[in-house]
């Protein structure tokens, strides 16, 4: 890469010659690592133009810091920082300047790093064994039939796809394959102006808070259950309420009275697993009914279900228009895609969308348009059904291994879904676990982020298998167990 001259400022108060100071701009951006090694320098013609000094005075520059051994050159190619340039400290050189003063803590008036999350792996796919929820295997993916729809997105037919500000609306071919193809397969009906696409389920789940919850409100929600959930109604202020969950899911009856919105996964609780079986969901809209509060319900998986068919949707059920329904396909697709939808009464959606405008505008046009036809041309259902096989077949093997190794699997899952809720030993912490493994090449995810309190338990993890290979499942539940035997 080419070092624009554009970056290059001289400083008018600076003691000295203009070629030390140059020599000085090259080597603190050396030092502080701005500059990398092989990258190359602008010519001293562009940066004597740039900088409106002669050229001469540039080329001695480059000629001393070839000499100490900053830069090097090459034949008709000109200067580079060489490769074995003087490296200063990384972690000087990457703090903040010593001249912020500012006291950001008393400023800042509220607090959104405090959260417990958890920790991603980026460079997960270097690990043989990795046991980790929500990344996508690159293996079961149709990257050629993507590849076709994002250039028919791209091509001039769709050109106003591309172009086209969507702040008051969406794309229509999205919006159409949403209502009459998915939200139908979950027994729900809903009109283009109850649908609202949104950048993932997170950014959905936040536009609801924000619309329903204050300081003055109060929001129920799943314990152990989805971090994200949590956080978000940390930054509403509102008064959080966890309902403790068990073998069915949330349970109505444990729900106060005094609720305004309850937060919900009935299809496929996250991190269990479980499904709510009908009675506790129609007792959960008798609820909603009689006390006057709403429900937020997150279907994030729901095309994952091999086992046997889903039940129907919460929102299917909903008569009254309480139930407010968030899907994504950051799961079925890919998580990258951060591509979701918002389904609720029509004067909700439209103060959703006004309050997406105000944040985000609107998710890319072009990437709207080019999930659109890779649902539309059937791409879609495709690759969903080879999720399926794969994903059975891998839940299968996994089963057999686990009960093999002894490990102790809680969760509950009658459809299927990508991953197994387990618990290990009360002695065992699985953050400390989850180190031992990621040294043997094994990444699993500690449970401990999913819990409400300073007392959640820690010897909860979860193991999925959407990203694993076949091949490997038998070999690294093996040494999760000689982990677990051995703490």
């Amino acid at each position: 890469m080419t070092l624009s001259q554009d970056t290059f400022f001289l400083d008018p108060e600076f003691k000295g010659s203009l070629q030390s100071q140059i020599r000085q701009i090259v080597t603190s951006a050396i030092l502080s690592r701005r500059l990398l090694p092989g990258e190359r320098l602008p010519s001293s013609r562009k940066l004597a133009e740039h900088l409106k000094i002669s050229r001469i005075t540039v080329t001695l520059s480059y000629h001393e810091l070839v000499a100490d051994g900053y830069l090097a050159t090459r034949a008709r190619s000109g200067y580079f920082v060489s490769d074995t340039a003087p490296s200063g400290n990384l972690k000087t050189a990457n703090s903040a300047p010593s001249s912020d003063t500012v006291d950001w803590d008393s400023l800042l008036q509220r607090n959104y790093s405090g959260s417990i999350t958890a920790n991603s792996t980026p460079n997960w796919r270097r690990f043989p064994y990795p046991f980790i929820y929500g990344q996508a295997d690159p293996e079961l993916f149709s990257y050629s039939n993507w590849r076709l729809c994002a250039h028919q997105a791209l091509g001039r037919k769709e050109f106003d796809s591309l172009i086209s500000d969507y702040a008051v609306r969406d794309d229509a071919l999205l919006i159409d394959f949403i209502s009459r193809h998915t939200l139908p397969q979950r027994g729900i009906i809903a009109r283009p102006e109850q649908i609202l696409i949104t950048m993932g389920a997170q950014n959905a789940l936040w536009l609801t808070a924000q619309l329903l919850l204050h300081e003055g409100k109060s929001a129920a929600f799943e314990n152990p259950g989805y971090p994200g959930v949590r956080e978000i109604l940390r930054q509403s202020r509102c008064k959080r309420i966890p309902v403790d969950v068990d073998q069915d899911g949330m349970n109505p009856d444990d729900l106060p009275t005094d609720v305004d919105v309850v937060f919900t996964t009935p299809s496929h609780h996250a991190p269990t697993t479980a499904t709510m079986p009908m009675s506790r969901r129609h007792a959960l809209l008798a609820r909603a009914s009689r006390d006057g509060f709403l429900v937020v319900e997150d279907d994030y998986e729901f095309e994952m279900s091999f086992l046997k068919p889903p039940q129907p949707a919460l929102k299917s059920l909903d008569t009254e228009g309480r139930v407010l329904y968030v899907g994504s396909f950051s799961k079925s697709l890919f998580p990258g895609l951060r591509l979701g939808y918002l389904v609720g009464s029509e004067p909700f959606i439209r103060h959703a969308r006004a309050l997406r405008s105000t944040v985000l505008r609107h998710p890319p046009g072009q990437i709207q348009r080019t999930t659109a036809n890779f649902l539309a041309l059937g791409h879609y259902n495709s690759h969903i059904q080879r999720m399926k096989t794969a994903y059975q077949q891998r839940r299968e093997i996994m089963t057999d291994a686990l009960k093999a190794e002894q490990l102790e699997n809680v969760g509950g899952a009658a459809f299927g879904g990508s991953s197994f809720w387990m618990k290990a030993p009360e002695h065992v912490d699985a953050r400390v676990l989850a180190t031992r493994l990621q040294e043997k090449g094994v990444l699993i995810e500690a449970g401990d982020h999913f819990f409400e309190g300073d007392d959640r338990p820690l010897n909860y993890y979860r193991l999925a298998y959407s990203s694993i290979k076949t091949k490997m499942i038998e070999a690294g539940v093996h040494l999760i167990g000689e982990a677990v035997r051995k703490y």
